[in-house]
């Protein structure tokens, strides 16, 4: 089913998000219970002997103490690479919690320590390795020594993390953004699943009349809070908005934007209390712990909800974000990749791409979508029935997705700029500033540093 959607309209609308040369942050869904980066070592029962070529693989989540399925599988790959080459090769596995990944990834580089492999996001995250020479390029080991490696993936997958014909990462797997909403507070509360805003906007109010929190959301970490401005802003001005602000064509200040920042300051009163210092994980608790009706996030979510509460996996639904009443084509959605950069001063390169390709082999692809429920980036059979029920949902919102886009703070010129539309639609949501005042603060700095340059 995903196979056949994803080679339809992922090459053709996969590029709308690169232009800053690929987008979150990659994201995705960290469940980490450690607020400090550690070296965890593994757990299986090989150990390293010192003897075999040592790697080092650095993700966002401690997978010793994780719930989240997508990170259990991760963990399951590492065992099993350590027990397959064990006396050969072995990978020694850095973590931190998401909120500080970047930052520590980023001094590790700095210092001269740059992992072997580490994960992360398209668009500028990636560029910036990309462009100073920390990133290695996988295209020959990809397309000429590993042929039939690169033919499994699914068609488009490498466009986003591709810069001038050369792949610079591979993918692990593929997620798109919903809005997951508790099926049994939606019973009580008599709400039906909304197909515009302002059926949203009237859901929220009965939700709240009965007890419940409508929508939680993390302000704290800021992108959970900029996917819904997102989404808003392309419900309200379409595709070409990011090509046009990129290109310094459209203002930040034009109309769809200020709509999009009203409708953001609006809906945000829906928001739960502590919004303002949750973090992601907390935000995703609130929902999985039935305190809150809706959640929007990505479909990395799936492992996270069903990880941490099993049982809530009935009673999950998955809506499609909804329309804007004369707006644009509201069956576009936000989509992204986990990518594995390999650095380009690795002293173990083989090690590397072996570990690459365990994490792409058909066991891992296959528990990607039958037991996380992510969406798979290779092109493995998958067992339906086994697969979590959101998974299945989500397949039937894609079955009716016209294009895709990447992660709005992740398809800007820079993360520097992506950083400052995070920081506008915190403000807004905070009252620090009017839709008006915060976007002109988005503007300024692009005059300034983007198209100007």
């Amino acid at each position: 089913m995903f196979k056949k959607m994803f080679s339809g309209f992922l090459a053709a609308s996969l590029v709308v998000g690169s232009l800053a040369g690929c987008s979150v942050s990659t994201d995705t869904g960290s469940t980490d219970k450690s607020d400090k980066s550690q070296e965890e070592g593994n757990s299986a029962e090989v150990k390293a002997t010192g003897d075999e070529e040592q790697i080092t693989w650095m993700f966002w989540d401690n997978l010793e103490a994780t719930e989240d399925l997508i990170s259990k599988g991760y963990k399951d790959v590492i065992d099993r690479y350590n027990e397959t080459y064990k006396g050969k090769y072995y990978c020694n596995v850095v973590t931190t919690n998401l909120e500080e990944y970047d930052t520590k990834l980023n001094a590790l580089v700095a210092s001269g320590n740059t992992p072997d492999v580490f994960i992360c996001n398209p668009g500028p995250n990636l560029t910036q390795y990309v462009d100073a020479g920390v990133a290695a390029d996988l295209t020959d080991m990809l397309k000429k020594d590993e042929t039939e490696w690169y033919n499994g993936f699914t068609d488009g997958i490498f466009e986003r993390i591709t810069y001038d014909g050369k792949i610079m990462a591979v993918p692990t797997n593929f997620a798109s953004a919903c809005v997951f909403y508790n099926t049994d507070i939606f019973k009580e509360a008599g709400v039906e699943v909304p197909k515009t805003y302002e059926d949203l906007i009237e859901a929220c109010k009965k939700i709240k009349e009965a007890g419940y929190t409508p929508i939680s959301c993390s302000a704290g970490t800021a992108w959970c809070l900029s996917m819904v401005a997102g989404y808003l802003c392309d419900r309200e001005g379409g595709p070409d908005n990011l090509a046009q602000v990129n290109a310094g064509t459209l203002d930040w200040t034009s109309k769809s934007f200020l709509d999009a920042g009203t409708k953001l300051q609006e809906l945000s009163k829906y928001f739960q209390d502590s919004a303002a210092g949750d973090s992601n994980d907390q935000a995703t608790a609130n929902f999985y712990n039935g305190d809150a009706a809706m959640l929007v996030q990505g479909s990395w979510a799936i492992a996270q909800i069903n990880g941490n509460n099993p049982e809530f996996e009935d009673k999950c639904g998955v809506f499609q974000f909804p329309k804007i009443e004369g707006g644009s084509d509201p069956n576009r959605m936000i989509v992204k990749t986990d990518n594995l950069v390999m650095s380009a001063n690795t002293k173990n390169k083989d090690a590397c791409i072996a570990l690459m390709k365990m994490f792409t082999d058909e066991t891992s692809q296959k528990y990607t979508a039958e037991v996380a429920g992510k969406i798979p980036v290779t092109n493995v059979e998958i067992d339906y029935d086994k697969a979590p029920k959101q998974f299945a949902y989500i397949g039937d919102i894609l079955k009716n997705v016209t294009g895709t886009l990447g992660f709005y703070n992740e398809s800007l010129a820079s993360v520097e700029a992506g950083d400052t539309f995070d920081d506008a639609m915190v403000d807004i949501f905070l009252g620090n500033a009017t839709p008006e005042e915060a976007l002109q603060k988005v503007q300024d700095y692009f005059e300034k540093n983007v198209w100007n340059k």
